[in-house]
């Protein structure tokens, strides 16, 4: 069984009506989003912020910083992750979301969110895990293995409602790279909901607001009270 990545914790106020399990992006680590949680007004979630391995990353001369996975090209058509590194963090979001269930928060109580990099592992993760998960949160991400999309999708996971947010001015990961990754997760009847903010690689307040409704409208307390 694959270790659980260390990751800091906001607890619930009492039993967590549901948990947020939010991964950072690329050089950064789980203290990136931890000054969100209170400006969200959810009281009642769990939010796991893991930390990613330290690793060599190519396009910043190897340099040893906290990531997901490699990424040894950019400007390519599909990205240039290192798949190894993709399938071997999948095993540890896979992990924190078996340990959510053994601590009483079933998948279909937990929303996968991300940012860039992190995003980009929220949306693989989540399409393919096995269990019907809450919702999937991809902020300023993008698609990861591509290619291997249709023979891995999860039927568990095919109309979990999903959020895409990303800036018009990104430098970092073009705007275009992300509607393509949320334009192949669209279909009828999935609650699917796309939001361009003007800012570049970043979190804007508006985007936090937004993101505290969506998150709301998944994980209020009602959760705990009629135990869905």
């Amino acid at each position: 069984m694959t270790d659980v990545p260390p990751a800091l914790e906001v607890d619930a106020r009492g039993e967590p009506a549901g948990s947020v399990i939010w991964l950072h992006g690329l050089g950064a680590s789980g203290h990136d989003f931890e000054p969100i949680v209170p400006l969200l007004q959810l009281p009642q979630v769990r939010f796991v912020f893991p930390h990613a391995p330290a690793r060599g990353v190519t396009i910043n001369g190897g340099l040893i910083m906290p990531a997901w996975y490699d990424i040894v090209t950019l400007g390519g058509p599909r990205g240039g992750e290192d798949t190894g590194d993709v399938r071997e963090s999948a095993g540890l979001v896979e992990a924190l979301i078996a340990r959510e269930a053994a601590r009483g928060v079933p998948a279909h109580r937990v929303v996968l969110a991300g940012f860039s990099q992190g995003g980009a592992m929220a949306l693989f993760v989540g399409t393919r895990h096995h269990e019907a998960l809450r919702g999937m949160m991809v902020l300023s991400g993008y698609e990861v293995l591509p290619d291997t999309r249709e023979a891995e999708a999860s039927p568990a996971n095919r109309d979990t409602p999903l959020l895409f947010c990303h800036g018009t001015y990104d430098p970092m990961v073009p705007v275009a790279r992300a509607r393509e990754a949320f334009a192949a997760q669209r279909r009828p009847g999935r609650a699917a909901e796309w939001h361009e903010f003007p800012m570049g690689h970043e979190v804007s307040p508006p985007e936090i607001a937004l993101i505290r409704g969506w998150l709301a409208a998944r994980l209020g307390p009602e959760l705990r009270r009629d135990g869905r």
